[in-house]
């Protein structure tokens, strides 16, 4: 601090009093300078002036001059910045505190620039949400029971699959559906030929046989199902091959029997002719035909018949016929046995090839009071009355579904 000579003591007491009231009012008017709050200016008091004689009331010691006071501190710094997605606002600077007033006092330093607020954090993304657990898939509906396997005809309808939902129920499997055949199979070759008017033997699994009542025939056998036969005015005649049980069974044990053939003919017939299937029953006595084609117009009568009906069986319809007979050949049930009843089915119209299913023919029987007894055989046949002919079977099966 600066002294100045006594005798001017007063008026530069007054002088810094103008200039304090100058400075204040200036400071303020004018902006506060940004950053931290000055220190106040210190200051002293001056000193008192020397006390006068006691005689003379010397004059009194002029005060000392009041400091000037600290320029104010600047104002605080300014607020920081706000930072980015929502940071934090920076904290104002403190507002500086007036100096005391002292006696010329050194005018205070500049406060220093508030340190600018710190750029708050950049708010952080909401967490992105879960994915929905996805849903386990429905199990498939329960599958329907199988059909049951009927005797023989076409394939069921198959039952309509739920939608979403349970799987519709499996149709029932049609009455044995009918096996592929082909209807232009060659007869194969090489082959045995017999030329017998009454002969019977074994190949390719199956029983065959002929027979005569004037004059000999021939039939030529193969290793696979087939066979051919011709004749020459041999009167009755009749070739077959097929299944042979020899009256052990009743008729209807022995599951579906069903024939698959093919037929080829040549020449004539004679006054009448059988071609499809033959057989015999014991017990009682029966000699059976199903005629599925003749070398005459179908359908025959064989003469004092009675009609039972009609039935439709595989794809065609059949008349029922039984007639009383005495043959000419005798029986398959014995010697004792010199009449007996014969049964018939004769299809409408004629085919030469197809699926014969012969259980379904003895329910229909059985249905109309035709009722056979023990199984001697089922075979497929050709029978003529008479002249000139031959015929081929490039197929000619017969199967039981029980043995």
């Amino acid at each position: 601090m600066a002294y100045f000579p006594l005798h001017s003591r007063r008026s530069v007491g007054v002088i810094f009093s103008c200039l304090a009231a100058v400075v204040l009012e200036a400071c303020a008017t004018s902006e506060s300078p940004t950053g931290d709050a000055g220190n106040g200016g210190t200051s002293t008091p001056g000193a008192g002036g020397s006390t006068g004689g006691s005689n003379t009331g010397g004059t009194s010691g002029d005060g000392g001059t009041t400091g000037v006071g600290g320029s104010v501190s600047g104002t605080g710094g300014a607020s920081g910045s706000a930072g980015s997605s929502a940071g934090t606002t920076g904290t104002a600077g403190t507002t500086g505190t007036a100096g005391t007033t002292g006696s010329a006092g050194t005018t205070g330093t500049a406060g220093t620039t508030g340190t600018a607020g710190t750029t708050g954090a950049a708010g952080r993304g909401g967490t992105t949400g879960v994915a929905g657990t996805t849903g386990q898939a429905g199990r498939g509906g329960t599958s329907g029971s199988a059909g049951t396997t009927g005797t023989a005809g076409r394939g069921g309808t198959t039952g309509t699959a739920g939608r979403g939902g349970t799987t519709g129920t499996a149709g029932t499997t049609g009455t044995g559906g009918e096996a592929m055949i082909d209807c232009n199979a060659a007869l194969p070759t090489g082959g045995t030929q017999r030329s017998s008017s009454n002969a019977t033997g074994t190949a390719a699994g199956l029983s065959w046989a002929i027979w005569t009542n004037s004059g000999p025939g021939t039939i030529t056998t193969f290793s696979v199902p087939a066979f051919a036969a011709s004749w020459n005015g041999s009167g009755d005649f009749l070739a077959r091959l097929g299944l042979q049980w020899n009256n052990t069974r009743k008729y209807d044990s022995y599951g579906t029997i069903t024939a698959q053939f093919a037929s080829r003919k040549t020449g004539s017939g004679g006054g009448y002719s059988y071609i499809g299937i033959y057989g015999w029953s014991t017990n009682p006595c029966v000699e059976f035909y199903i005629v599925d084609d003749s070398y005459n117009r179908l359908p025959v009568n064989p003469g004092n018949t009675t009609n039972k009906g009609t039935v439709t069986i595989d794809g065609g319809q059949y008349v029922l016929y039984t007639r009383n007979t005495n043959g000419t050949g005798g029986s398959k049930c014995g010697s004792s046995i010199t009449s007996w009843v014969q049964f018939y089915s004769i299809r409408n119209t004629a085919r030469t090839c197809g699926q014969i299913t012969i259980s379904d023919h003895f329910k229909a029987w059985a249905a109309a009071g035709m009722t056979l007894g023990n199984m001697d055989q089922a075979q497929i046949l050709v029978e003529t009355g008479g002249g000139t002919g031959s015929i081929e079977f490039p197929i000619a099966n017969v199967t039981a579904s029980t043995p």
